[in-house]
């Protein structure tokens, strides 16, 4: 009886893995993760803050998602790129960034590098503030 729950529980412990590994079901988290980035805050022409970034740029399944993680400092190139040409401010606070503006872009951009079909979306995983910059209209505290 104990050779028999051995060799079940070896048994349950190799087929975990297998199931895991489906090619039928990709796993939720078929992503490139960037490094943090630090996306500048730009009001009127000027830097007034740093807003670090850590951001996933979600693959679809058909997508090799092995030579994408090489492309990996392309698409924080692209990040930082966009974020000079048109900045994410929200308008009243520069400690955020505009999250919507920020997807669209790098969406766009991992498109063009990883090609048409491979990315299946953007998401921002964090944002940290270099320093707390009081908005233009807030008063001091």
């Amino acid at each position: 009886m104990r050779r028999f729950l051995l060799a079940a529980f070896a048994l349950a412990a190799l087929a975990g893995p297998a199931v895991a590994a489906d090619p039928a079901n990709p796993p939720d988290d078929h992503s490139v993760s960037l490094s943090p980035v630090a996306v500048p805050v730009v009001a009127n022409g000027t830097v007034v803050n740093y807003v670090f970034v850590t951001v996933k740029v979600m693959l679809s399944p058909r997508a090799d998602e092995f030579a994408l993680r090489d492309k990996e400092p392309f698409f924080r190139d692209a990040l930082v790129r966009a974020a000079y040409r048109t900045p994410f401010l929200v308008p009243n606070d520069y400690n955020k960034i505009d999250e919507g503006k920020l997807k669209a872009a790098l969406f766009q951009a991992a498109v063009a590098i990883a090609g048409q079909g491979a990315i299946r979306g953007v998401a921002v995983m964090s944002e940290t503030p270099q320093h707390f910059v009081r908005a233009p209209n807030e008063p001091p505290h």
